[in-house]
Order: structure tokens, then C-alpha cells, then sequence
């Protein structure tokens, strides 16, 4: 066995004659231990939190979005959708049209988007399993199907047949305008359904078949905005898009899920950062206690150090010796509190033991990831203090 580890390991397991030397100890190994405890616990809460931020837009965002690179709209045909049929990492894809119009009912008004989807609308998007009340649209209607915000803020019930609900889209072209009639196109459109998925999105779109927004927006059958992909399970997202920018000759955007809420992943991942910082500190602060630790036992072995010394032994293993007593502390301890930590975020994913409403627990989840960035994150500090505390160790200290 490596001398140095043989002799810290001798140092790690036995108590001191000094009581005071041994308490110094076990503080330094509750603070690793709780260091690591609490970084995991919070890395695991903020990794629930992300996903229950990001399940919102799940049930509305696609896995990938095609959108034209010169202009609002673009043209597929046959043969393009052939093609895309043939991508073999693509489960199912829905055509779509997106546009800020107005929306009338009695006398409110807002203006949102008009989402015309098509019949695969729902294969690619679960937005289904987000309706409040209502059903979904049937296609080739007038049929809509609107947000809880936007149903609040017109006092908007479903077939509702005393009050209509009117779109009006201005219409394309140039030139003077002699009378509003001759500005917008417009039509009667009947709420079917409400989703409900967040304050944010509920107000945000209408959903209405495609055909309707390509007559209102006079666009012609083979004209849309957007083509929204599923993907298959494992595909490869970056051979998706290098074929779709293929079909479409690269005149076209292709964006994934995190691209499409590129500000809402900025800020759980900067939220996330910094609450990893904050706790990096603590844990930096209790390490404190680890170099004092190992520095009063280098005092408290100086003895056998000598001894060790005059038999030969350099100064570079000697202070080996307390490097790797410090490394081991650390990787107990960080063991121990990630333990510790992994029960409590498993207890509370099985048991929900913390609630933050009646209905809805604290969202934990338990990563792989998570318990490496902790493990990575006390082995690198801990080897750090233990690095400056075994530098005590030298010749004029043992003179």
C-alpha cells in the first residue's frame, strides 16, 4: 500500500489525545456533510421546478417548428411533404398558420393570434389534455377553441349564441382604405372548447381550423406559416433539421423546443447557476473548518512527523499524507450527505411530504447529473482546502 495512504488512513480512523482536535474534526465533517446534503437537495428542487415551468409550454410548443427565413409564409408542396413523410425521426407533423388579428365580442375587444392548425394538430401537441371545459374543434368549421384568459376577459361562455365572437385579419395589399368594410376581412367564429395551461399562454392563442385562417388571411391551401414536428423517441434532432433544410433548400428556420422559450430557459438555467453558487459558497465556508481541522492535526502529530523525517521520509509525503486524509474527509462526508440527500428527494417524489398547495407538491427530481455536480463540486474543494492546509507541513516547522 502507498505509504502516505496507508499512513492517513491510520489518521482518518483514529481519534486524537486532544479532545478539543477531535470536536474540530466532526465539525468539519458535519459542515461537508450538510453542505452536500443541502446542494443536492436544492439542485434536485430547482430540477423539478424547471420541468414543471417547462410542462406549461410542453402542451403547446412542438419538439421542432419550421418557419420561413423570407417572409410570414411559405409553400409546401406534395412532393415536400413526401419528404418530410420519409424523415425517418419524425413520429408526426401538423401545418399551421399564426397571425395577430383582432377579436371582437359585444363590445371588448383584444388582440391575440389566430392559430389555424390542421388534423395532426393534436398528435404533435397534447393540447387536449390541457381543456378547461368544452371539447376540441371539429375541422372544416367555424368551431374555436380559446385560452381561460381570454374567455375571462370577455365574460365569454361556450355557444354562447346571443353574443358573437368576430375575428377580423386586415387584409393584404396596398393602397387607401375608403371604409373599414374594405380594411379587414372578418367572420363569425364559435368557441367549442378552453384550454388552460398558464396566465401567460391562456390569452395567447385562438385555435382555429386551417382552412378558416387561410380564408381569412386569403392565403391559398398550399400557403402556411409554420409546420410543427413531433419527434420520434431517441431520433437525432440534428439529422432532422440538416434533411429539412435540404427539402426546403435552406430557406427556412428551424427551431427545437428550447430555442422556441429561448428567454424562459435563459432564466431557469441563470436561476439555477446562481443558486449553485450561493451553495458552493456555504460549502467553501464550511471547508474553512476542514483546513483548520487538518492543520491542528498536523500540530498534533508533529511528533511523529519528526519522526518520520529524521527516518528518512520527504517532506512531499508528509504533507501527502494530510492532503489525502483532507481528500478522504471529503469524499465521506460528501458521500454520506448525498445519501442523506438522495433519501429525502426520493421520499418526497414517492410520499410528497411538502405541498405547495393542497393538491400539488414540491417538485423534486432525483438526477444523475445532479448527484456528479455535487460529488465533482465537494472532491474539487475539499482536495483545494486540503491542498493549502497540508502546506503547513515543512522543514522549519519540524526543526
Amino acid at each position: 500500500m502507498n505509504f502516505p495512504l496507508y499512513i492517513a488512513q491510520r489518521y482518518l480512523r483514529s481519534n486524537s489525545k486532544n479532545s478539543a482536535i477531535n470536536i474540530i474534526n466532526r465539525i468539519a465533517s458535519m459542515g461537508i456533510i450538510v453542505g452536500a446534503l443541502a446542494l443536492f437537495v436544492v439542485l434536485s428542487v430547482f430540477s423539478g421546478l424547471k420541468e414543471f415551468s417547462l410542462s406549461f409550454t410542453n402542451n403547446i410548443d412542438p419538439d421542432l417548428k419550421i418557419s420561413s427565413t423570407l417572409g410570414k409564409s411559405f409553400e409546401v408542396s406534395p412532393s415536400q411533404e413526401d419528404n418530410i413523410k420519409k424523415i425517418a425521426g419524425i413520429a408526426s407533423y401538423s401545418k399551421v398558420i399564426e397571425e395577430r388579428v383582432l377579436f371582437v365580442y359585444g363590445d371588448k375587444q383584444e388582440v391575440t393570434y389566430l392559430k389555424g392548425v390542421d388534423r395532426e394538430f393534436t398528435k404533435v401537441n397534447p393540447i387536449i389534455e390541457s381543456l378547461y371545459n368544452g371539447q376540441w374543434l371539429e375541422y372544416n368549421t367555424a368551431q374555436v377553441v380559446v385560452g381561460y384568459g381570454l374567455a375571462q376577459k370577455f365574460s365569454m361562455g361556450l355557444l354562447d349564441f346571443n353574443t358573437n365572437l368576430e375575428v377580423f385579419v386586415p387584409k393584404p395589399g396596398r393602397g387607401g382604405i375608403n371604409s373599414p368594410e374594405d380594411a379587414f376581412n372578418k367572420t363569425t367564429i364559435y368557441p367549442i372548447g378552453i384550454y388552460a395551461i398558464s396566465e401567460d399562454l391562456d390569452s395567447k392563442y385562438v385555435f382555429s381550423d386551417l382552412g378558416l385562417a387561410q380564408d381569412l388571411l386569403e392565403y391559398d391551401k398550399k400557403q402556411i406559416s409554420g409546420i410543427e414536428i413531433k419527434n420520434k423517441s431517441g431520433a437525432d434532432e440534428a439529422a432532422i433539421v440538416a434533411q429539412l433544410n435540404t427539402i426546403f433548400k435552406n430557406k427556412i428556420t428551424v427551431k427545437n423546443r428550447a430555442q422556441l422559450n429561448e428567454s424562459l430557459y435563459k432564466m431557469l438555467n441563470t436561476e439555477n447557476i446562481a443558486v449553485y453558487l450561493i451553495f458552493t459558497l456555504v460549502i467553501i465556508i464550511a471547508l474553512f473548518n476542514l483546513i483548520g481541522a487538518l492543520i491542528m492535526m498536523i500540530l498534533d502529530k508533529k511528533g511523529n512527523l519528526k519522526t518520520l523525517f529524521n527516518l528518512g521520509v520527504e517532506i512531499k509525503s508528509l504533507r501527502k499524507i494530510f492532503l489525502l486524509q483532507g481528500t478522504l474527509l471529503s469524499f465521506f462526508g460528501g458521500l454520506i450527505g448525498l445519501l442523506l440527500g438522495i433519501v429525502i428527494v426520493l421520499l418526497q417524489q414517492h410520499y410528497e411530504l411538502i405541498m405547495i398547495t393542497p393538491t400539488l407538491a414540491y417538485p423534486v427530481i432525483f438526477s444523475l447529473e445532479n448527484v456528479a455536480i455535487v460529488m465533482g463540486t465537494i472532491m474539487v474543494l475539499g482536495f483545494i482546502a486540503s491542498l493549502i492546509a497540508s502546506s503547513r507541513v515543512s522543514e522549519k516547522l519540524l526543526e
